[in-house]
This record gives C-alpha cells, structure tokens and sequence, in this order.
C-alpha cells in the first residue's frame, strides 16, 4: 500500500497574521491528501479580536459545498446553544482543526469519515496561525479531535469536559473542552438528547463567564 502524503501546512502559512491574508492562502494548500477530493478548503469565519474561539473536528458536507464552518445540522444547534448560554455568533471565531472534509461516497451520499491523526498534525499550523491572529482569552474545543489538536495529546471528553484547561505552549491560551454538537444529534432518546444539550449550553456558559482575573482571584483563595 502507497504512504500517504502528508508534508503539512507549513509551507503554505504565510507570514502574516492577518485573517483575510491567511484564508487566501489556505485555498492552496496541499499539505495533506484531502484537498484532493473535497471540494474547497472551509477556513475559520467570525472577526478578529474575538474573545472566545470555537474549534470543532472538521467541515461537513454542507460546510465543504458552502465554504463555510457549521452552518449544517450541527451548526444549527450550535448556534442554539450558543444563544442560550449567552454568546453572540457574531462575537466569536469559529473554525475546525482539519479545513477539508474527509469523507467516503456512498451511491449519491457522502458520509463523514473522522480525520487521521495526520491530518489533524499537517493541518496544525493553520489552527495556530488562526489562534495567533484572533489571540482569545479562552479557546473551546469541540469534541475529543479538537482537544487533541489543541492540548497535543489525545484526551477523552468526558474525563476534562467543562473544565478550563491550563494554556498550552503551543497556543497560550487555556482550552476548555466539551462535546461536539455532531454526537447530540447521534442520541437517540429526546429526554438524553435534551440533557446532552443542556450540558452543551453550561460549558458553553462556563467559557462564556469565564475571566483571567476571575481564574487567578480563584487561585488565590
């Protein structure tokens, strides 16, 4: 079987900061073998300076005809979510750890294929280029892909989630990580979906609320 090819972004990262500049340039990129069968890179949107940053796994079908990061069924509850626990969209920069769609074709469907762990590694300097020019005060992983990216190790969700992570080297920013809107709409039952959404939306609320000052006020007690 032939290696795939993954010589990572690096070279396509331009040396500019600014979020116009760096999303020209990741429509060339070739640092992995996805570009080749998705149908555009989907590059973070929200302003710079945001305070918060949302970091999910990757584009989706809709994302990846749009161009833009979760505006399909996921992102719709998302931005549910996010109303409810106080955060304005338009206050926010959203991105995914991975900028192209993995997926396989079934007949006329394309269905989500999770990310290799090379994928998420070759595509890691676009995430830190984005966390550098947004430079937030908190940065919220959804879902365990995002984590990893984020904190360079793998974690379970379910063992950190709500939590506000200590920042990382690579980014300077703490993380706090929950779940991804994509395993809400997987749970069958309403009264368990109902209650994995309110967990959501209290992370969500948690980032939202949360302050440097607040973090080493507690620290002190």
């Amino acid at each position: 079987m032939a290696m795939v090819q993954r010589p990572g972004a690096d070279e396509w990262v331009p040396g500019s900061r600014s979020l116009p500049r760096l999303r020209e340039a990741a429509e060339a990129c070739r640092g992995c073998e996805l570009h080749r069968d998705a149908t555009q890179t989907v590059f973070g949107r929200g302003r710079a300076r945001s305070r918060l940053v949302l970091v999910g796994e990757q584009p989706g079908d809709q994302e990846d005809r749009t161009g833009k990061p979760f505006v399909g069924p996921a992102g719709k509850l998302l931005d549910e979510a996010m109303e409810q626990a106080g955060i304005d969209r338009r206050d926010a920069y959203l991105t995914n750890a991975v900028k192209h769609f993995r997926f396989v074709e079934r007949g006329k469907r394309r269905l989500h294929q999770k990310p290799a762990v090379g994928n998420v590694v070759a595509c890691h300097p676009w995430l830190r280029a984005e966390v550098q020019a947004v430079r937030p005060e908190i940065i919220i992983a959804l879902g365990a892909t995002a984590a990893r990216a984020l904190l360079g190790h793998p974690v379970t969700v379910g063992s950190v989630r709500g939590e506000v992570l200590d920042a990382t080297e690579e980014t300077g920013t703490p993380v706090l990580v929950t779940t991804h809107p994509s395993a809400l709409l997987r749970v069958p039952e309403p009264a368990d979906r109902e209650a994995a959404f309110r967990a959501l939306v209290d992370d969500l609320r948690t980032a939202a609320n949360w302050t440097p000052e607040g973090r080493s006020r507690q620290r002190a007690r």
